[in-house]
């Protein structure tokens, strides 16, 4: 069958057929319709939690209220979460294209936003849903065969924008995981609160509010997948978070939740994506940016805050997310005391995490040029468009030095792996942010660990995922094949825990404990390669020395 006719099947959206299955989930009866073509019922926009309105704003989510008067749900109102983005992004964008001819100055000056514009259809608080995709055959014969595995996507985008089928659908990793005769996999995807709305903090707020909700708004999906995922065929014990980007940041956080001191986490293994958060744990910094959400929305207390209309909470989170500096997306993850009572990667280094987990880790060769100021042509805009914008206590504590000097020097002859002022910017944000945290994943878990670099040029950050949600042939897609190959190789591990396949054509992928070798995904060649990543850099800097 060709490419063509696979992106036909699986790409289109069917319409509802005869076959109108429904589930009861206790608070309501959920009804999905049969995608002919793709030969899978699709569930969707199924609620999660109860709407976080009102005085559960800034609240820890929520289970829907049980009731013995249960009403249908046909999934048809979509939603997703209120979104913000940097208006730096565009600036990067042209900045990649055309080179430095874009900038302007001596530094990035953020344009002043006073209106809400380009607001997508479907924006809504009430946005905590998620989808179930599962095959026929498996939800037909569900309890009268064995569950099957799932796989739970978690979205990315800065914490600040992202929904649950922005990459799509999910068809093309369910088609994936019936290849080869193997079973087939449940496909979940969430949505969760993100910007101010999911991510305010601080000693103030945290009075009377909850810090990290949207990684609490995940943690309660995946408790639900826990509870309700038999009822669509699926295996709760066989459970995978699979994330990139912020979403691969959440699943690192899923890992290391509470330290570790409350036992098991609700799924069994896991593939991170190119996970990257900033790593907030100043409670200065949580604070200024409560204040800043309070006067900017007009208002002086977070009950306040509740009080307010959607509308002016969104105006809100668009300035402050769009005026934000080269690099920022403000609203991150933050060490909070309880659900992330460190760093994560200080976490993994003290065995403070479920252990039990199988782990798949991967990175980008570049990953960090689209979020690096090019303002970095002295040591002081160095230390002000980088250090000061991720690391804004770093003087303080001293280490400043030691990273321009040591880590990091002004050498541009390539031995230190960069050749420019921008190139050498990119190495520390890239460490920082994105690839460490990988390392950090592959160390921790050895032998029960799977590490992969996408490396198809230009490799940058997001590249790899026209590959993982494969449909068809797309102009960002350079090798179909290798498309195909990387979703087997995920679904094999969805399925068994081990991304080989017996029989498979594919070269073998070890652990992580065979010779610290990454599984790297070129443009057309897949071949093992030594981590470059395990150094003294990403050693310095699981160890927090900054915070």
């Amino acid at each position: 069958m060709s490419f063509l006719v696979l992106s036909l099947l699986f790409s289109a959206h069917a319409s509802p057929s005869a076959t109108t299955p429904q589930v009861d989930l206790g608070y309501e009866i959920h009804e999905g319709w049969l995608n002919d073509t793709g030969a899978f019922y699709n569930f969707s926009n199924i609620p999660y939690a109860q709407p976080p309105l009102g005085n559960l704003r800034f609240s820890a989510p929520l289970k829907p209220i049980i009731n013995d008067t249960k009403s249908v749900n046909n999934g048809s109102r979509f939603a997703l979460c209120p979104q913000g983005i940097p208006a730096w992004t565009k600036n990067a964008t042209a900045f990649l294209k055309n080179g430095s001819s874009i900038l302007n100055g001596t530094s990035y000056n953020p344009p002043i936003i006073t209106n809400l514009t380009n607001v997508r259809a479907g924006t809504s608080e009430d946005c905590l849903l998620l989808d179930v995709l599962v095959p026929s055959a498996i939800f037909d014969n569900r309890g009268r065969q064995p569950g099957s595995p799932v796989l739970v996507w978690i979205h990315g985008g800065g914490y600040t924008l992202g929904w649950k089928t922005q990459y799509g659908s999910g068809a093309g990793l369910v088609r994936a995981s019936q290849n080869y005769t193997k079973p087939g996999i449940v496909y979940v995807a969430i949505n969760y609160r993100l910007g101010l709305f999911g991510f305010l903090s601080g000693p103030t707020f945290q009075q009377n509010g909850t810090a990290n909700n949207g990684l609490l708004d995940q943690r309660l999906a995946l408790g639900w997948v826990r509870d309700n995922i038999a009822k669509f065929g699926g295996d709760p014990s066989q459970v995978t978070v699979m994330g990139e980007s912020a979403g691969g940041g959440s699943t690192i956080h899923q890992i290391t939740a509470y330290g570790g001191s409350k036992g098991k986490v609700p799924f069994q293994k896991a593939i991170v994506q190119s996970g990257a958060f900033l790593p907030v744990t100043s409670k200065q910094k949580q604070e200024d940016i409560f204040q800043s959400v309070l006067t900017t929305s007009g208002v002086s207390t977070l009950q306040d805050a509740r009080n307010l209309s959607t509308e002016i909470l969104q105006l809100t989170n668009a300035k402050i997310i769009g005026q934000a500096a080269w690099g920022d997306f403000i609203f991150n993850p933050v060490v909070d005391g309880s659900f992330t009572p460190a760093l994560p990667g200080e976490l993994l280094l003290h065995g403070r995490y479920d252990t039990t987990l199988n782990v798949m880790m991967g990175h980008n060769t570049d990953e960090a040029s689209e979020f690096t100021s090019p303002y970095v042509n002295t040591t002081e805009t160095f230390n002000q468009n980088v250090l000061q914008v991720s690391f804004p206590n770093i003087n303080g504590y001293n280490t400043a030095t030691y990273l321009m000097d040591t880590l990091y020097p002004p050498i541009y002859d390539g031995s230190h792996g960069y050749e420019s002022n921008f190139t050498r910017a990119t190495s520390l944000v890239s460490d920082a942010l994105f690839q460490c945290n990988a390392n950090y994943l592959a160390r921790a878990f050895g032998a029960a660990g799977y590490a992969y670099q996408f490396s198809v040029k230009p490799a940058r950050h997001g590249d790899d995922i026209t590959y993982t949600f494969y449909e068809g042939p797309a102009d960002s897609v350079a090798n179909d094949t290798l498309a195909l190959a990387m979703q087997d190789i995920f679904t094999n591990f969805v399925i068994s825990g081990n991304p080989n396949r017996v029989g498979s054509e594919l070269p073998y992928f070890p652990d992580y404990s065979q010779g610290n070798l990454l599984y790297n995904f070129n443009k057309t060649l897949i071949a093992t390669k030594p981590d470059n990543l395990n150094n003294d850099r990403c050693r310095w800097w699981q160890k927090a020395f900054y915070a």
